[in-house]
């Protein structure tokens, strides 16, 4: 696994965590980079993505409701939420990862950790954010 796709794990974990804790993501993640128990440290990239999710968190979950069909926020799988919030601000934010891989990595994620419909509701998604990246 490349280096980069572990690192989006890494930063989903962290995500799903504090999701499902109710803590702040912050928290999480400070706790995560000072004691990382038996995992290796986490890494920088995972350290921006989940800073750059949260610091455009209204942003971002405005518009995976908006274009999630039928979805509200609080009734996806925790999973295909912290990878899409991941997913959109790397297509929105994030100028080094091209758009293409950001929806291909969010989409693997899902694939790989969550339900068997997952994988085409979040290239749905994203693929719509795509789509609108200009307007947007």
């Amino acid at each position: 696994m490349a280096a980069r796709s572990k690192a989006r794990k890494r930063a989903l974990d962290v995500l799903f965590e504090a999701d499902q804790r109710g803590s702040d993501p912050l928290t999480v993640l400070a706790d995560r980079i000072a004691q990382p128990g038996t995992e290796a440290a986490l890494p920088q990239y995972a350290v921006e993505l989940v800073e750059g999710v949260i610091a455009h968190l209204a942003e971002i979950d405005e518009l995976i409701s908006t274009y999630s069909h039928g979805w509200a926020l609080e009734r996806m799988p925790a999973v295909d939420r912290a990878a899409l919030r991941i997913g959109a601000w790397e297509l929105l934010h994030n100028d080094d990862v091209p758009d293409a891989v950001a929806v291909d990595e969010a989409v693997e994620l899902v694939r790989a950790l969550s339900t068997d419909d997952s994988p085409t509701f979040v290239n749905g998604v994203l693929g719509r954010l795509l789509a609108l990246k200009p307007t947007l």
